[in-house]
């Protein structure tokens, strides 16, 4: 058995593989907070953006726009590329992960494609840098406008568990410019039949139409099939003030979610600190919130 994540000391945590850190959030019954950090610009005084989401709550670190082929995170200095993520997994104590995009050339497109490097698309070779630079779980999804489609995704998916050790998210926050449903049952079963850990769904409240009666269905169906779920605040409500923050979080947690993420889009590229705080303190109340935040990563 493991120590729920809400309660791990960072040496616990930092031990965990894929299938351990799965049992970990499911253990902590939905209070688990994920905070997505963009890594390409330095935040204040030279810090990183996951010790300052981490200093706030977060029990997840996320990282976005990094480059798997040429690892690089803006604030943190390292003796050799290959160290990056277990520099930033000593410093913060947390678990780190990586958005790869599934990117469909396929895709009809609602808007002008957004070309990105191959470093940050799930590509094998992608795939086999994460493991190797030693992250503890991998998200496929997609930004806005990459052309992401939930076919790429699952097939992604099925490519990982051939290649990566650790936990696996995959799902859409929003559209990422395609014209699809963002989530369905019908995409949400493929996920797990490849072997996604963690179904990534729309948080009620961010994409228009997304209802908690559709979240419930999907929550039901993936705890169902032993997976957990994760709802995401991926359009910029992160920074629409503690209020906004505290009504979404709420309603998901109602729905039965295991994993509340919260995005990047705060004031220049720092995360909405007071918004992280806010989500922690709604979904798990006070003492777990200053637990983890004042929780020694020596420990």
């Amino acid at each position: 058995m493991v120590t729920r994540i809400i309660s791990a000391n960072a040496s616990e945590i930092l031990k965990m593989d894929g299938t351990q850190l799965k049992q970990s959030i499911k253990a902590s019954e939905g209070r688990t907070v994920l905070s997505e950090n963009v890594v390409t610009e330095p935040a204040i005084d030279n810090l990183t953006t996951s010790e300052i989401a981490a200093a706030f709550g977060a029990d997840l670190i996320l990282l976005t726009l990094f480059d798997t082929l040429n690892p690089k995170v803006s604030g943190l200095e390292v003796d050799k590329p290959e160290n990056t993520v277990k520099k930033l997994q000593k410093l913060t104590g947390r678990p780190i992960g990586v958005n790869l995009e599934p990117v469909d050339e396929k895709a009809e497109m609602e808007l002008t494609k957004l070309q990105i490097s191959s470093g940050r698309t799930a590509s094998v070779e992608s795939m086999r840098a994460v493991e190797e630079l030693g992250f503890n779980f991998v998200c496929f999804t997609g930004n806005p406008g990459t052309g992401v489609t939930n076919r790429m995704i699952a097939k992604a998916v099925k490519t990982a568990k051939k290649n990566f050790s650790g936990l696996i998210i995959a799902g859409k926050m929003h559209g990422a410019g395609v014209d699809e449903p963002v989530a369905s049952e019908e995409s949400v079963k493929e996920f797990l039949d490849v072997g996604a850990d963690v179904i990534l769904v729309p948080a009620v409240g961010t994409v228009p139409g997304f209802t908690s009666e559709e979240l419930i269905k999907i929550v039901k169906i993936v705890h169902k099939h032993g997976g957990l779920v994760m709802s995401t605040i991926g359009t910029s409500q992160e920074s629409s003030g503690a209020q906004t923050v505290h009504d979404i979080a709420l309603q998901n947690k109602i729905c039965g979610v295991d994993i509340q993420h919260i995005g990047d889009a705060g004031w220049g590229v720092v995360p909405p600190t007071d918004t992280i705080f806010e989500l922690s303190k709604t979904i798990r109340g006070m003492n777990h919130t200053i637990s983890r935040m004042a929780r020694s990563i020596n420990r």
